[in-house]
């Protein structure tokens, strides 16, 4: 039957990790959520061994090949963190203007973790997920950030200059099921 539909399959666009992972992009027209992610295990010596300019071979897609699995991993995700005193005393737009801050700075500290590669990635980059909470001052702020240091959750805690004090915070990406222990008790910024 699926072969019926080869003509509707887009080429696989394939991602390269430091693990021992491929991934397959691959759009299917008639299905509900349109593109599939296929992964497939390659020892460490094949991946050493693979080099921009060869291509590397997909599974083909068939019912019974057991290589390919619907990748289920959870949603990569970055956490913004404001102060409820700044948003109450500041302009919208500054306040705004520190979680962009904190933002960019966070990714572009880790701009070669592969959790921030997946997350800026020509085909992640229309549908980033941030969610953005709120503490209630400095203290908690500063609380949050030597916690999540604790933890080793990679962040920035945006210093304002040249007040010197913190106003936001922001995590780099991170897979939601491994970040969001360390939010549940904060309240969404409204």
């Amino acid at each position: 039957m699926l072969t019926q539909f080869a003509s509707c399959f887009s080429p696989p666009t394939i991602t390269y990790s430091s693990s021992t992972l491929i991934k397959s992009r691959v759009f299917i027209p008639f299905l509900k959520s349109r593109t599939r992610v296929f992964h497939r295990n390659v020892s460490s010596t094949k991946m050493s061994n693979i080099s921009n300019e060869e291509s590397v071979s997909t599974p083909s897609v068939t019912e019974n090949n057991v290589e390919e699995k619907e990748q289920t991993s959870d949603v990569v995700i970055q956490y913004v963190v404001l102060r409820r005193d700044l948003i109450d005393s500041w302009p919208l737009g500054s306040v705004v203007t520190q979680g962009c801050h904190a933002s960019v700075a966070a990714i572009w500290a880790h701009k070669d973790d592969t959790h921030t590669i997946d997350y800026c990635s020509p085909d992640n980059i229309d549908s980033m997920h941030k969610v953005t909470l709120e503490v209630k001052g400095e203290t908690q702020i500063r609380n949050l950030s030597q916690k999540l240091s604790t933890n080793g959750i990679a962040h920035k805690l945006w210093i304002e200059q040249p007040e010197n004090y913190p106003t936001c915070l922001a995590t780099k990406p991170y897979p939601k099921s491994v970040v969001s222990p360390f939010f549940k008790k904060l309240k969404l910024c409204k």
